[in-house]
């Protein structure tokens, strides 16, 4: 029986082993000699031909000898504007690197990364030309990099400042609505309107009042708010002036022209005494109706007496009574006199004696108060002498004054006196000048009065904020001075719009004026400081500060090398993003959130989460570093920017994040699956060497 090929007899898996072996040879590279300088090159490097000889070449973008060296070069370690051009962020790569438009710009290339090789740069992007980018009521302004919103005329902003960004700012553009229109006190409102931007209200005085100019309009203005009315309603306070007595028992007199044009009622009131009687022996009060602008009136009066007649207008109107002094005929006596009033401060004397041309002597003695003034008085004494029967004196009065008038005539065989009351109106001219504002919240202003004559002035101060609509503040009050220029401070609220209403009680015309407080500080951060040792950082629980200083722009949590914890200003921009930082020496943003999204409740942040919060990284912290995480609120209104700081947490040695320790976890699962997994191999290539080297069942020798 002759023999197969030689093999044929080997077992199947001896052979499949013979197999393997062969292979294996066959593959196996050849030893290098020891001149073959090529076989010896780095795997980064290449074996060029030089001068005759074979030498190692580092690759582009290595460095190193060649052959046992070839590392990677950093072609960004001299900066981005050097190795890329401007406007760009530099990335190595292994061997290589690329370059990036930063935000704002793109490359002229047209795509996302380019080599400057080709010329290729960073232009501005003109986000402008998307329309509708600043949403309704927003107008578009292209800068470097980036864009602005500003809001279009008949649109303010809302719920920020402006210019804004839409992607990160709580600013929108809402039309201007003034709302109702502002109150004037015994005023009222012309016709309808409406309180879009540049409409216009009409105020009028009600019926008794009275202004100059008679109505007023009020505007509806590009700050959403409403003109404060110039209208001043004054009581209409009816004039009675050159009272005389006729006939021996009727009185006259005139009233102020051009204020009243229907039927008035007139309250006069009588009082006599004779000179021998020490009570009042004739009362009465009489009414008459008139529309007359010289009413007269004929009384039934004693005869020898004397009698004192108040006369002033009936309820509603108003008017300064208006008293003249007479005496009734009897038997003719020399030294009897009546007064009458005119022009409000000249008084008329008319005396009976039987001696025409004699020349007589009145003394005047003038006592002047005002009622707000507790100091005030206005004190006068002089004598006139005249020949005259119907001599008149006019008066140098304040205006806004109560006096009381006591004339005398002297040398008569009997000295008659008779006591009138005169109160003077407002002054007609404004009496507060050069109004102006010093040191944000002082006002300072000439007084126009009288040198060294004290004077009352009435604040009324309104405060509003467009940031907090429920916000409305309130105050007035007296301040009392003679100086020639007062000054005075006021206790305002920050971040607010006011108007201030500043009245001298002798004019009764005020002046108007408008400041803006600027913003302060925002309150403190409020959190939970905590000191952290290599252990798992705890969550920052975060809570919405109260607007009590101004609109609260956003919330800022700062990664800081602790070195900088005692050093570092609040009010500091040099803490850019995670990735702008060359080195951690400055430190960085890591979340940042507008207070739109801050919930009224509180919210929590994970530091080293690896997620972005508006356009900064929340990037883990490094290994064996020491920081310090401040929490920081900005405020920001009318292109002011203000800051307060809190330390939340100094974290020394190697923190981990909860993300981390997760991570840690199933890196300790893994091991344990892949241990498990080599024993069990180990195990199978034992049993199937022992199986292999047993006989076969049934296997005969």
């Amino acid at each position: 029986m002759g023999r197969g090929p030689r093999g044929a007899g080997l077992p199947p898996r001896r052979l499949l082993r013979l197999l393997l072996v062969l292979s294996l040879a066959r593959g196996a590279p050849a030893a290098p000699r020891a001149d073959d300088v090529c076989a010896t090159c780095h795997e980064h490097a290449t074996c060029q031909q030089r001068e005759g000889k074979k030498i190692c070449i580092c690759n582009y973008g290595f460095v190193g000898n060649g052959r046992t060296q070839c590392v990677d070069k950093n072609e960004c370690q001299f900066g981005a504007t050097v190795v890329c051009g401007n406007h760009t962020s530099c990335h190595n790569t292994l061997g290589g690197f690329y370059c990036i438009c930063l935000e704002g710009y793109q490359a002229t290339n047209n795509n996302k990364t380019f080599i400057p090789n080709d010329g290729t740069f960073c232009k501005d992007i003109d986000e402008c030309e998307v329309s509708g980018l600043c949403r309704l009521g927003g107008r578009c302004v292209n800068t470097h990099g980036s864009f602005g919103c500003y809001c279009m005329d008949g649109y303010l902003p809302k719920n920020g400042p402006q210019p804004f960004h839409p992607a990160r700012d709580a600013t929108s553009c809402t039309e201007i609505d003034c709302g109702t229109p502002p109150e004037v006190l015994n005023g009222y409102i012309i016709g309808n309107y409406t309180s879009r931007l540049g409409s216009q209200v009409r105020y009028a005085c009600k019926e008794g009042f009275f202004s100059d100019p008679e109505d007023t309009v009020s505007s509806c203005t590009a700050f959403g708010t409403w003109e404060f009315p110039e209208l001043y309603c004054q009581e209409i306070i009816t004039e009675i002036n050159d009272v005389s007595v006729f006939n021996n028992t009727c009185i006259r007199w005139q009233i102020n022209p051009g204020r009243m044009s229907s039927e008035t009622v007139y309250v006069i009131h009588i009082r006599g005494q004779r000179l021998d009687a020490m009570d009042s022996i004739h009362e009465e009060t009489v009414n008459l109706t008139t529309d007359s602008r010289t009413p007269e009136v004929c009384l039934q009066l004693y005869q020898g007496t004397n009698y004192t007649a108040s006369i002033s207008t009936a309820l509603p109107r108003r008017s300064v009574p208006a008293v003249i002094g007479f005496q009734t005929a009897g038997l003719l006596e020399d030294g009897i006199f009546n007064i009458s009033i005119f022009n409000e401060t000249c008084l008329k004397l008319r005396r009976h004696s039987r001696k025409v041309g004699a020349e007589q002597m009145y003394q005047f003695h003038v006592l002047g108060q005002r009622w707000y003034l507790n100091n005030f008085y206005h004190a006068m004494s002089f004598n006139f002498t005249t020949r005259e029967q119907a001599p008149v004196v006019c008066l140098d009065l304040y205006p806004a004054t109560d006096y009381t008038v006591n004339v005398t005539l002297l040398a008569a065989p009997e000295q008659h006196s008779v006591r009138i009351t005169v109160t003077t109106a407002p002054a007609a001219k404004q009496t507060i000048g050069n109004i102006s504002i010093f040191n944000e919240t002082c006002l300072r202003w000439k007084s126009m009065t009288t040198a060294d004559l004290e004077e009352m002035y009435l604040l009324h101060i309104w405060g509003q904020r467009w940031y907090q609509k429920e916000f409305a503040q309130e105050i007035i009050f007296n301040v009392t001075t003679s100086s020639r220029a007062p000054e005075i401070c006021l206790d305002l609220q920050p971040g607010t719009n006011y108007s201030v209403s500043l009245l001298a009680l002798s004019s009764g015309l005020s002046v108007l004026v408008s400041l803006t407080t600027q913003i302060t500080e925002p309150p403190l951060p409020d959190v939970e400081f905590f000191t952290v040792h290599g252990g798992p950082l705890p969550h920052l629980r975060l809570k919405k500060t109260k607007e009590k200083n101004g609109p609260i722009r956003s919330y800022q949590v700062l990664v800081l090398p602790l070195a900088l914890q005692s050093t570092f200003p609040c009010d500091s921009e040099g803490a850019t993003s995670f990735f702008s930082n060359t080195t951690d020496a400055d430190g960085y943003v890591a979340v940042e959130l507008l207070a739109k999204d801050v919930p009224d409740d509180a919210m929590e942040i994970s530091i080293g989460d690896r997620l972005y919060y508006g356009k900064y990284y929340n990037a883990p912290l490094k290994k064996e570093n020491d920081y310090c995480i401040l929490l920081r609120i900005t405020s920001e209104w009318n292109k002011m920017r203000r800051y307060s700081c809190a330390v939340w947490a100094q974290v020394k040695g190697s923190p981990i994040t909860l993300q981390q320790m997760v991570g840690v976890g199933l890196g300790s699962v893994a091991v344990v699956i892949l241990l498990a997994f080599l024993s069990f191999s180990a195990v199978w290539l034992q049993t199937a060497a022992a199986w292999e080297g047993c006989p076969a069942a049934g296997r005969v020798s």
